[in-house]
């Protein structure tokens, strides 16, 4: 499918035929403004093509001015699931709601409250900027003494102000994100769901696009997937990993950078260590795994004192202790253990 039948097809999902909103104010979607309000709940969704599994028993919900960084391997779900809450496939089971409305039973106006940038912008090469945003706000019903507003809205808040007039072709590849993600908030949607916002830019452009996603946040709910994990750990306020059509993993983020304060997983080194079981033996080790630096890498019950335990008998037993730390939690590590089959309640180092 080329560019220009993708913008068509992507606005025309949520342009109903009902009367235009005022569409230049980011909460002027007759939602009312409320401290953790949902604004997506996904219940229990599937879906499956024939006898295969793409995903199931998939649940979670985003709230106004949360980023959610979705993450998963290739084949995971994510893209399946993505397809589902902006209403472009329908599921197998389970149900959505957006702003409140059931996407099933609602759709037309449930989707006036998606913003959506796909992997590939949705643009028209041989329009210039304001032609192409002047366009999206006629597909997404704003009316027409309001698009001139809403189009200097979204140039303004996406950087634009300045690009009105020059070819989309012309423009740099973030300057063509920048106008992908001004289409995807020209109606000043409640969600916004960005697919690879920064897959291809420099690091100047990844900057000035990381920037708008923190101010989008403050207004909207915003989905962001990537496969960049330094991403999610540089905005999301919430990570949710998705692995072979299941959920393996819905946090916080500060509450996996604070499994530093309180590892699940710790790394030991021993100049004189003991048999393999004898440490797997001790009270609150769950699991021992030798590793290439010639050190151990348990996982511990938190809340067990499991450190001193194991510092108090290296002491006694003259195992020559050279290293006691946490082990490695990072959002990267926690990854790889969840999606390379490591159980969940392990990986994720609830305690």
């Amino acid at each position: 499918m080329d560019a220009g039948r993708s913008a068509g097809s992507a606005v025309r999902l949520s342009s109903p035929k009902t009367e235009p909103m005022d569409l230049c104010k980011p909460s002027n979607n007759n939602i009312p403004v409320m401290a953790h309000e949902i604004l997506i709940s996904a219940e229990r969704l599937a879906r499956f093509y024939g006898s295969r599994r793409a995903i199931e028993q998939v649940s979670f919900n985003v709230h106004r001015g949360e980023i959610l960084g979705f993450l998963g391997p290739n084949g995971a779900g994510k893209s399946t699931t993505m397809q589902i809450i902006s209403g472009v496939l329908a599921p197998s089971a389970g149900a959505v709601t957006v702003a409140g409305l059931d996407m099933r039973a609602e759709a037309r106006r449930a989707k006036r409250h998606i913003g959506f940038l796909p992997e590939q912008p949705p643009l028209y090469p041989d329009l210039s900027v304001d032609e192409y945003l002047r366009l999206a706000a006629r597909l997404r019903n704003i009316a027409g003494d309001k698009i001139a507003a809403a189009v200097r809205l979204s140039k303004r808040r996406c950087g634009l102000e300045q690009a009105g007039r020059r070819l989309i072709q012309n423009l740099s590849r973030g300057y063509k994100q920048r106008v992908g993600i001004a289409q995807a908030i020209i109606h000043s949607p409640a969600v916004i769901i960005l697919d690879e916002p920064t897959a291809g830019l420099d690091p100047i452009q990844i900057r000035e696009i990381r920037a708008l996603m923190r101010e989008l946040g403050e207004d909207h709910s915003v989905i962001l997937s990537t496969h960049i994990l330094s991403e999610v750990q540089a905005l999301c306020d919430r990570v949710l990993i998705i692995h072979q059509g299941h959920i393996a993993l819905d946090r916080p983020l500060a509450a996996l950078q604070g499994d530093h304060k309180r590892p699940a997983r710790i790394e030991l080194g021993l100049g004189r260590p003991p048999a393999h079981e004898t440490l797997a033996a001790i009270a609150g080790v769950k699991r021992v795994r030798a590793t290439e630096r010639g050190t151990f890498m348990l996982d511990i019950a938190p809340q067990d004192k499991v450190i001193d335990k194991l510092a108090q008998m290296a002491v006694e037993k003259d195992w020559g202790l050279y290293k006691l730390a946490p082990g490695d939690s990072s959002l990267e590590s926690i990854f790889m253990r969840l999606t390379q089959g490591e159980p969940a309640a392990e990986a994720s180092a609830d305690g």
